[in-house]
This record gives structure tokens, C-alpha cells and sequence, in this order.
């Protein structure tokens, strides 16, 4: 009588490996940031509009939170630093470059910190408070960090999501281009507003909501990108 001996099953038929970064837990990691930076995009637009008095043209962001409902400022800026955070977990779970890595990690202790230490009133560039010290110290380098993440990583995030190649290209090409602009803004308004009009002195306000949301959408495109499956050779 013959026995029937049970065929060897191979390790890689028993146990399916997993390319870092995929998975559930990535999935949902992503999901979380989108929804972060969605739940962000609208508490600040919700900002801009429950305070008509401020022109959105020539008053940065953070300067909202003296204004009505302030407390959508603060908000929006802790689930964008709560976010990037996620993002840095995604990463290094994929195994994205550590330069990189650390960068965005730069932008979201940077924002995490602006959100502690509110900005000043509108109108008091020349004559900082602490608070707005301090909160200007930490999102100039957050602000800075982004692009040079966005650069550093676009070409594993691209590799990584070929779809979205395109995305990543015009948002890391928004983010280098804006940042410079921004820069040149704020030098400009630490001295008194000149560039622009006598109705419109600067743009500081506009430049900078261009440069934070390239940031943010640089950020979820990157989150969908790092859940995705690693490419293999």
C-alpha cells in the first residue's frame, strides 16, 4: 500500500513577501494623510472667510488666527504637522532616502512649532512679538525643507508611481518656484511693504497660500506614492 507523502511546499508559496511600505497599514496610513490635509485645506479657506477684513492677497495665513475663529488656523496647522509626520512613517516603511526623509520631518516640527507659538496681528511686520518670533523661525526652515524633500525624492516617488509622475513633476516645479517668490516677499515686507500698488502692497499673502498648497499637495501625492508597492527590477 502506497502512502502519499504531502509535497513540500517552497517558502516562497507558504509565505508571500510583502515589498516594503504595501500593505493595510500603508493604505491606511495614506488615507489618513489625505484626509489631514483635505480637513487643513478647508479649515483655512473657512478662515479666510469668516474674516472678510483681512485680504487674503496681502495677510499670510497665520496672521488669521487673531482674527475670527482663529482656532481654524491652529487646527489646520497641527493636522498638516500631524500629517507630514505620518508621511515621514510612510517613508521610511518604503525605504525612501533618509535626506529626504529628514526633510519633510524638517517641514512637519517646523509647522508643529508655528502652530504652538501663534503669528502676530496683521500690520506688525517691523516690531515682532516672541510668539511671532519664535513662529516665524520655525516655518522659515518648514517652508524651505518641503521643496528641497519634493526634490530629493521625486525621482523614487516617480519610479514608485509612474501614474503620478506628472502630478509630482508640476507640484515639485510650483513649490521651487513659489518658495523663491515667497522668499523675496517676506524680505520685502520685514522692510515695509513696496511691492505691489498703493491699493495692493504686497503679495506676500497670495505667494504664500501658493507655496503652502503646492506643500500640502506635494505631501498627500507623496503619501499615495509611499503606499504603493515597491518596484521590482
Amino acid at each position: 500500500m502506497r502512502t502519499l507523502s504531502p509535497t513540500p511546499s517552497s517558502p516562497s508559496s507558504s509565505t508571500t513577501a510583502r515589498p516594503a511600505g504595501s500593505g493595510r497599514w500603508a493604505r491606511t496610513g495614506s488615507r489618513a494623510v489625505l484626509a489631514a490635509v483635505g480637513t487643513a485645506v478647508v479649515a483655512i479657506a473657512a478662515a479666510d472667510l469668516l474674516n472678510p477684513q483681512y485680504s487674503p492677497v496681502t495677510e499670510v495665513i497665520s496672521r488669521y488666527v487673531n482674527g475670527t475663529a482663529g482656532w481654524l488656523v491652529t487646527t489646520a496647522l497641527f493636522l498638516v504637522a500631524g500629517a507630514s509626520g505620518l508621511l515621514v512613517a510612510l517613508l521610511r516603511r518604503a525605504g525612501a532616502p533618509r535626506a529626504g526623509r529628514w526633510a519633510v520631518g524638517v517641514w512637519a516640527a517646523g509647522i508643529a512649532v508655528a502652530g504652538v507659538f501663534p503669528a502676530d496681528p496683521p500690520g506688525r511686520w517691523g516690531r515682532p512679538s516672541t510668539s511671532d518670533i519664535v513662529h516665524g523661525m520655525a516655518a522659515s526652515p518648514a517652508f524651505l525643507a518641503l521643496p528641497v524633500a519634493a526634490l530629493v525624492l521625486h525621482g523614487w516617488l516617480a519610479r514608485r508611481w509612474t501614474r503620478g509622475a506628472g502630478a509630482l513633476r508640476a507640484v515639485l516645479g510650483t513649490s521651487l518656484v513659489s518658495t523663491a517668490v515667497l522668499l523675496v516677499c517676506l524680505v520685502d515686507v520685514m522692510d515695509g511693504p513696496s511691492l505691489g500698488t498703493d491699493a495692493v502692497p504686497t503679495l506676500v499673502g497670495l505667494v504664500e497660500r501658493i507655496a503652502f498648497g503646492a506643500g500640502l499637495a506635494w505631501v498627500a501625492l507623496a503619501a499615495v506614492a509611499a503606499s504603493r508597492p515597491a518596484v521590482r527590477a
